[in-house]
Parts: C-alpha cells; sequence; structure tokens
C-alpha cells in the first residue's frame, strides 16, 4: 500500500496494491501492522460502516466529541464521492482546515480521518456505497456537526447546490465559528 500525508495532521490518502489479472482484481483492504508502520498510528477498530446513497446526497459534516470521538478510514466500494475532512482540534497547525479526496470504487482510495475531524461527502455518481472503519461506538449524545455550506470553510461540493439531498438534521447544523 501506498500511504499519502495530506497537508492535515495525521489525516492520509490510503492506496492499496492492486493485483489485476484476468480473472478480476485482488486487494488488501486493511492490514493493521503495515497500516501502523506507514502512519506510525494505532487506531483500534471496533465497528464497520456502510452507506447506500444517491447523486448529490451530502451527508455531514459530522463529529463525535470527548471519550466518543472516532477516527475513520473510509472508502467507497461502488460508485463515486467528493470526501471530506475538517480538522477541529483547536491546538493543531491546521485546525479549521479542510482537505476533499474524491473516492471511487474504480481508484480504490481510503482516506484515514483521525480523532477530532469532522467528516462529510458527497455522492458524485448515480449511487454510491460507501463504507467506514471506526475505532470508537456511536453515542448521540456526543454527536456534532458543522453546516455543509460554512461560509469559512467555503468547501466546493462539485455538484450544484440545487441538487443536493441533505437530511433536515444537517440542514440546521452550526457554522464552525459558533463552535470555536
Amino acid at each position: 500500500m501506498t500511504v499519502t500525508k495530506t497537508k492535515l495532521n495525521h489525516c492520509f490518502i490510503i492506496e492499496p496494491k492492486v493485483f489485476d489479472d484476468q480473472r478480476g482484481y485482488f486487494f488488501e483492504s486493511y492490514n493493521k501492522t503495515n497500516f501502523e508502520k506507514e502512519t506510525g498510528l494505532n487506531p483500534d477498530f471496533i465497528q464497520d460502516n456502510e452507506a447506500y446513497s444517491t447523486k448529490g446526497t451530502l451527508r455531514g459534516l459530522h463529529f463525535q466529541k470527548g471519550e466518543y470521538a472516532q477516527a475513520k478510514l473510509v472508502r467507497v466500494t461502488q460508485g463515486e464521492v467528493l470526501d471530506v475532512a475538517v480538522d477541529l482540534r483547536p491546538d493543531s497547525s491546521t485546525f479549521k482546515e479542510y482537505i476533499s479526496i474524491e473516492l471511487s470504487a474504480e481508484n480504490k482510495k481510503q482516506l484515514f480521518v483521525p480523532r477530532g475531524f469532522a467528516h462529510g461527502y458527497i455522492v458524485l455518481s448515480n449511487t454510491a456505497v460507501f463504507n467506514y472503519k471506526c475505532d470508537n461506538v456511536y453515542h448521540k449524545p456526543s454527536e456534532g456537526g458543522i453546516i455543509y455550506n460554512d461560509t469559512t470553510l467555503n468547501i466546493d461540493w462539485i455538484l450544484d447546490e440545487e441538487t443536493f439531498i441533505i437530511s433536515d438534521k444537517d440542514k440546521i447544523l452550526p457554522s464552525i465559528n459558533d463552535l470555536f
């Protein structure tokens, strides 16, 4: 696997080594030993989640606070999304900065999103299946979020905002400056 540092501290792009032949392909989607060696991090993933969504679905920007903060290793197994991670760690040199990356079944890239980050994505293809590993359990009282169209972050979600499909809950999230 190839691990690439992003501009955000402890946030990495993971590209697996893919073995193609006449039968199809094979790749190792996660190897704890190799992940730790390449990143210097040791998350203990305890849960895998999957979401199916249609084009224009925007999920995020979500995070969990305090002892329920979660690190995630995210990937797409069908379709394509624009994935976004926002550094919410006040002591970080990249506090209130974000990265975005296109993840797809075709490119097989993954993004490691550390604890202390908000995360979200928008579906670019007709449909997408989004998978992610978490290193902590979901705890509803600890959930938080940032509005997708936050003017401080100014995220380019690629698609026309009029086509977005957003949950009622995500439409009323606060701005990043209301949180910090």
